[in-house]
């Protein structure tokens, strides 16, 4: 017969197996450069072993996670999307750490930090490292489950393992459990088990489960919003201000058989149909928008094929960032837009949503809006990041019957932040 045990001594047992097993940074092993706070989660995520790191957009989490590499192992592996990867590079040069970007095992000739994107994994021995890191973590949550194990199941055997992203979301079984189970605190099986229950709306938080989740997530996560969060001055970590401009175009969409006027969006395939019916209203908006403003760079995120070609046949010396384009294609527009050398990117969230760093322009239009609360975060986080000197203008243009799917959005950071909140006063109590 299987024990019973309670949620008491259910955490009990985890946080033994999550104590502290990681190494002892001392006092002048980092880089002097580091602000106090980044002392301390780096310090935090050392002793741990086997953290996550879930620091917001701007807090210099590229700076703390070369740092903890540097400090963990003699040969270390940061993982990252091809674009971050290079800037990861240039970050390190910053604070006069030598970061190479690699392809494969033969380039690994000695003690070091190396950087390699996430198609390049299956090149390297896991034996060869003492610490990985995975910068954009959430990339676990958004690959398909085949690489998704593979990548959980290549590192299993490397020491010191640490996934670090700034938008996790606590709330998302998949995030939790992919790093969960990447970190090797638990299986993807038990924590749905301990945590969660499946419905038909699919898992979701257990109502008695949040207190014991967080109180164990805290033995291994550091999530922090900002430096307050830690007991530090938040100056120079004050944002100048984030104006959301909604962008209602009018357009007459096709009711249902069973509608005398469309009233409500449907599901995926109305979502879908929608989406296309209001397409050429909503790309004759934004092509307004960057034309009213000529002298900004432009940040336009699409849901469609068609939406980003029909952009770019509108604005002149555009550039669409697709997923046909091969990794070194996409990272050298990307680089290229944050360098201030393109002046309208067209793209798509799953291709440029994670890592990139674009405070240097503050202009952006979400040409159309999908239901996943997590890439509008991380879009609008290229450019609302702490850096950034001004206001940012992010427009929503959508049709009136789309807005339902803006109010499902909102309704999801609601829940988002809840979790979020408790994550970062667990981490506060343990300062």
């Amino acid at each position: 017969m299987t024990a019973i045990v309670s949620y008491s001594e259910f955490i009990a047992r985890r946080k033994a197996k999550a104590s502290p097993s990681g190494v002892t940074v001392r006092p002048g092993d980092l880089h002097h450069s580091l602000k106090p706070f980044q002392v301390e989660i780096v310090t935090r995520a050392a002793e741990i072993g086997l953290p996550a790191v879930w620091a917001d957009t701007g807090l210099g989490k590229t700076r703390m996670q070369i740092e903890w590499c540097r400090v963990m192992a003699d040969v270390s592996l940061i993982v990252a999307p091809l674009a971050v990867a290079l800037q990861t590079i240039e970050e390190a040069l910053t604070i006069g750490v030598v970061a190479r970007y690699v392809r494969s095992a033969a380039q690994i000739d000695g003690p070091g930090i190396y950087v390699t994107n996430y198609e390049m994994v299956e090149h390297f021995d896991p034996k060869v490292f003492g610490a990985v890191a995975l910068d954009e973590a959430s990339i676990l949550k958004q690959s398909d489950g085949k690489t998704r194990t593979r990548l959980i199941e290549h590192f299993a055997s490397v020491p010191f393992r640490s996934a670090w992203t700034a938008t996790p979301a606590p709330n998302d079984p998949e995030e939790l459990t992919n790093q969960a189970e990447f970190l090797g605190h638990m299986s993807r099986t038990n924590m749905l088990a301990a945590y969660f229950v499946h419905d038909q709306d699919g898992w979701r938080l257990k109502g008695h489960a949040m207190g014991p989740m967080i109180e164990w997530m805290g033995t291994w996560a550091i999530a922090v919003r900002r430096p307050s969060d830690l007991g530090y001055s938040d100056e120079g970590y004050i944002l100048p201000g984030l104006q959301i401009v909604p962008e209602m175009v009018a357009v007459e969409i096709e009711a249902a058989p069973d509608e005398l006027f469309a009233l409500t969006i449907g599901g995926v395939q109305g979502r879908s149909k929608v989406r296309r019916e209001s397409l050429a209203a909503r790309v004759a908006r934004t092509v307004e928008l960057v034309h009213r403003e000529p002298g900004e760079q432009w940040l336009l995120w699409c849901g469609l094929n068609d939406e980003a070609d029909a952009l770019q046949s509108e604005i002149l010396g555009s550039v669409n960032v697709h997923g046909s384009m091969s990794p070194e294609e996409k990272a050298e527009h990307l680089m290229a837009f944050a360098h201030g050398e393109i002046h309208t990117l067209i793209t798509k969230p799953k291709i440029a949503g994670l890592g990139m760093n674009f405070q240097s322009s503050a202009r952006m239009a979400f040409v159309g809006l999908s239901d996943s609360y997590e890439h509008y975060y991380q879009c609008i986080r290229r450019q609302y990041r702490y850096g950034q000197k001004r206001v940012v203008n992010a427009h929503i243009v959508l049709s009136e019957i789309e807005s339902q799917i803006a109010d499902n959005v909102l309704r999801k950071e609601s829940q988002a932040n809840r979790i979020v909140d408790a994550m970062v006063q667990s981490t506060r109590r343990a300062s």
